[in-house]
């Protein structure tokens, strides 16, 4: 394969997973696992820009742009089972040893999988998803802890909210430093999947499953002192949701974890993604292919 991306599907535990992928099979790999509430669409045009040199592989979690998306009904949607796809899916790949990008929903996943395999985990970069309780911006992240402490019509509504349409533009607009440097199609892309019939029950499954993630930071940092594994943080310091405290906080385990904050929001790769991808590429070149 060359920089050319291929937009391919396959099935794992019996579910459809979409997936973009890039690159020579032989190069080292790089697992890019996006956030709520976009897909692997957040990495278009990233991929072009690091397939010359590595095996990019962008699923699209279960219930999330391309994917399958069964019902609440038909699948308990929990961030340990949405990281037990993701490694059926690197399995069926033959993708053994690997880079993680993570933002957002993508950094539970990763570190799920950086827990469960420790040896396959080569780096991590983390844009604007957080390992630390520091980074949570209070301000949103208050109607969402209100739900995990009680599941009422009243909390629900409270969350409900990031569903629409305007709130995921707030999450592509605010903090950039040229809101017309972003296209309307993100927020358009993104709101058309999530409102698909029955999305919403399973967003608000997620929303509460969150919850699960914190208690794993410990056993995460644990790792990161102990393991040794590069890590890179590359952050939108103007992101609404998590802030730039929850970049360098990785710098307390990780102490030669390089940390980046950038004039940019939550989805940074939208306005600065030439920045980001000569980082990553710096990043990958010294710490995880050195001579």
């Amino acid at each position: 394969m060359s920089g050319r991306v291929h937009h391919r599907y396959a099935t794992v535990q019996g579910r459809t997973l979409f997936y973009r992928e890039a690159g020579d099979p032989d190069a080292p790999a790089v697992v890019l696992l996006h956030g709520f509430p976009t897909s692997s669409f957040m990495f278009r045009d990233l991929i072009p820009r690091l397939a010359d040199a590595y095996h990019v592989i962008a699923p699209d979690h279960l219930g999330f742009g391309l994917s399958d998306a069964p019902t609440v009904d038909e699948f308990d949607y929990t961030f340990d089972a949405l990281t037990d796809l993701t490694e059926g899916l690197l399995d069926h790949l033959g993708v053994a040893r690997y880079a993680i990008y993570v933002q957002d929903y993508g950094a539970p996943i990763g570190w799920r999988l950086t827990l469960r395999h420790p040896d396959a985990i080569t780096a991590i970069i983390t844009q604007n998803g957080n390992g630390y309780e520091e980074g949570f911006v209070e301000d949103f992240w208050r109607p969402v802890w209100a739900y995990h402490r009680e599941q009422t019509p009243e909390t629900e509504a409270g969350v409900r909210t990031a569903l629409d349409v305007d709130a995921i533009k707030w999450q592509y607009l605010t903090g950039v430093p040229d809101e017309t440097l972003v296209s309307p199609d993100t927020w358009s892309h993104d709101a058309a999947l999530i409102g698909r019939p029955g999305n919403d029950l399973v967003q608000l499954k997620l929303f509460g499953d969150y919850a699960t993630n914190p208690p794993l930071y410990p056993a995460l940092h644990d790792h990161l002192r102990t393991g040794r594994v590069p890590v890179l943080a590359v952050w939108g310091q103007n992101d609404p949701i998590f802030g730039p405290d929850g970049a360098r906080a990785f710098g307390k385990d990780a102490p030669d974890a390089e940390i980046h904050l950038l004039d940019g929001g939550h989805f940074l790769l939208e306005t600065a993604v030439d920045q980001v991808a000569e980082l990553i590429r710096d990043f990958l070149g010294r710490r995880v292919l050195r001579p």
